[in-house]
């Protein structure tokens, strides 16, 4: 009786088993950039809320204390305290007429590639 043998099939099993795992880290590697987008996405959701949210009460603090020089001009408020790089923060103060306060609150944060802006009026509620 004649053994054959099987030569070459540990190579085509390693060779198999390197092709699965490179299509596994290539799913597992898309699912990490989409994660790491909406992270991204997130944070910057939230620093946008919190710089829209200094602003109106900047703008509120102001009001308040009648500071009539900053009415009607615009004012970069100093951010670097609340830790948001690439980020910047405008507030315009303005008085109608029998109306409440109003401020223009101008906001930009970035991450990576991604940019929030917001160009928004509020109403500043006494």
């Amino acid at each position: 009786m004649k053994k054959t043998r099987q030569k070459g099939f540990v190579l085509v099993l390693v060779i198999t088993a390197m092709a699965i795992i490179g299509l596994e880290m290539h799913v597992l590697s898309s699912g990490a950039n989409t994660m790491l987008y909406q992270s991204n996405r997130a944070y910057l959701e939230a620093s946008k809320r919190n710089l829209i949210t200094s602003g109106q009460a900047w703008a509120k603090q102001n009001i308040r204390n009648n500071s009539i020089d900053t009415f009607e001009k615009t004012v970069e408020l100093d951010i670097n305290k609340l830790n948001i790089k690439d980020s910047s923060l405008t507030v315009t103060i303005s008085v109608p007429t029998n109306k409440e306060p109003q401020a223009q609150i101008n906001v930009s944060c970035s991450r990576s590639r991604q940019t929030f802006k917001s160009d928004d009026k509020y109403q500043i509620r006494l």
